[in-house]
Formats: C-alpha cells, sequence, structure tokens
C-alpha cells in the first residue's frame, strides 16, 4: 500500500463531475490499483475515490506527450510536482489527482489480511444455544442445527420438555423478515406427521416491538439472547455482572 500526505487537488468525470479544491490530504493506493482521497472530516468514507480494476498512470508536469498536460482545478495550475491519473477499467470514469507539494510517499507490504473475525454473529449464538439447549425450557433436548427442509434449513431443531418440535430461528437483531422466514420454516414441518406439531421460538439479542407483535400473533415465543452471558457460561468464566 502507498501513503501519500500533500496538497492536492483532484478531477472526476464519468457518471458525473466533481471536483475537490487544493488542500492538504491523504491518499492510499492499493495494490489492486484502487485509489482513495482522504480529509481530516468526513469519517471513515473518503471524499473521492477509485474503486478496483483501475489503472493508475503517474506524470511529471512538463512530461512530453500527450497525457502531459492533464487537467487541473481552475485557477490551481502553479507549483505542480506530479499528476495522477486513475482509469476506470470497465468505464471511462478518470480520476485526475494534481500534487503541488509531497510531505511524505511511502509504500508498505502488508501482506495476506486473515478478514474480519466478528464475534457475536448469528452462527456463534446458534452454536451456544444449541449447547444450553435447555434455555429455551426445561428438559429441553437438542435435535440438530442446520435442521434441512426444502425452503432451507432451520438454525435449531429441539424437543422440549413435554416432547413437542420446537423450531428455533435466531438472529443477531430481530425483524419482521425473521419472523416470516420462521413462518414458512414452522408451516413446512407441520406437514410432516413425523413431527407435527411444531411450533415456532424467534430468538435474538434484540427483537423489533413490531416483530415481537407479530411472532406472538402468529402463536410464536420470543427468547432474548444474552451473548455474553451464553458465552462466559460455556466457557466457565466467573463474572462479577
Amino acid at each position: 500500500m502507498r501513503i501519500l500526505v500533500a496538497d492536492c487537488s483532484a478531477q472526476y468525470s464519468g457518471r458525473l463531475n466533481a471536483s475537490l479544491p487544493r488542500a492538504k490530504r491523504v491518499l492510499l493506493i492499493k495494490a489492486d490499483s484502487s485509489c482513495l482521497i482522504f480529509s481530516e472530516i468526513g469519517s471513515y468514507k473518503p471524499l473521492n475515490w477509485m474503486c478496483a480494476p483501475c489503472t493508475i498512470k503517474e506524470f511529471e508536469p512538463d512530461a512530453d506527450g500527450e497525457d502531459s498536460a492533464l487537467p487541473t482545478v481552475e485557477g490551481d495550475d502553479a507549483g505542480v510536482q506530479k499528476i495522477l491519473r486513475v482509469s476506470a477499467s470497465k468505464s471511462s470514469d478518470v480520476l485526475t489527482i494534481t500534487l503541488y507539494e509531497v510531505y511524505s510517499d511511502q509504500s508498505f507490504e502488508l501482506g495476506q489480511d486473515p478478514g474480519l473475525v466478528k464475534d457475536g454473529v448469528e452462527d456463534h449464538l446458534q452454536y451456544y444455544l444449541a449447547q444450553q439447549i435447555e434455555r429455551i425450557g426445561e428438559g429441553a433436548k437438542l435435535v440438530r442445527r442446520e435442521f434441512p427442509t426444502a425452503v432451507g434449513p432451520v438454525d435449531i431443531m429441539a424437543i422440549d420438555g413435554e416432547g413437542q418440535h420446537v423450531a428455533i430461528e435466531i438472529k443477531r437483531n430481530g425483524g419482521i423478515d425473521g419472523v416470516e422466514q420462521l413462518t414458512r420454516y414452522v408451516e413446512l414441518l407441520n406437514r410432516d406427521p413425523l413431527l407435527a406439531p411444531v411450533r415456532g421460538m424467534f430468538a435474538a439479542q434484540t427483537i423489533t416491538p413490531q416483530a415481537r407483535v407479530l411472532a406472538e400473533d402468529r402463536g410464536f415465543e420470543c427468547l432474548i439472547l444474552d451473548y455474553e452471558e451464553m458465552k462466559g457460561a460455556e466457557s466457565g468464566e466467573i463474572t462479577l455482572f
């Protein structure tokens, strides 16, 4: 990755036209040639960018050839040190960056990134609830995770203390879409005489009021999952709160 800190201006042309007047900014140029322009404002979002696939050409202001006279923001063409032209490979979009004074220009080899590992995602909730299936009721037993149906797998199939099958749909944030998904599973499962009657349970870390009303109207039980508590119970950790 190449990181530049410089006084720069920029012009973007293609699906729309946009320009950035001269100011001190940070440029990130990644190994795939994507280019992002950042300032102190705007949180994490860049002011302008060009995503891969694209190509980058670098020019000196006095270079010979037709590409030497690239556009700059009007009135800011004095003292140009370098010009970067970033061209999209699949469209006519072009981002032209004019560098006036470069304060830092460094490159780093970052290597292979393992990617973001999320804690508390639905798969983790499913795992812990399967291990602690008694949370749905005393005497409950796990049948299996990812119970297959013709319209997709049910997150958890269990049998409650009274011997009735329970289809459990798990979400981090439970909304109406999750209730509709559970409805499809329960309706299909209840057609199987070996399983029926099957009741539904909607389990999530948070459940919207609308989803709770819909779930209860359809006869589903709602279960709030405390991920940190479930995680601590699985590891045997003793917590103060």
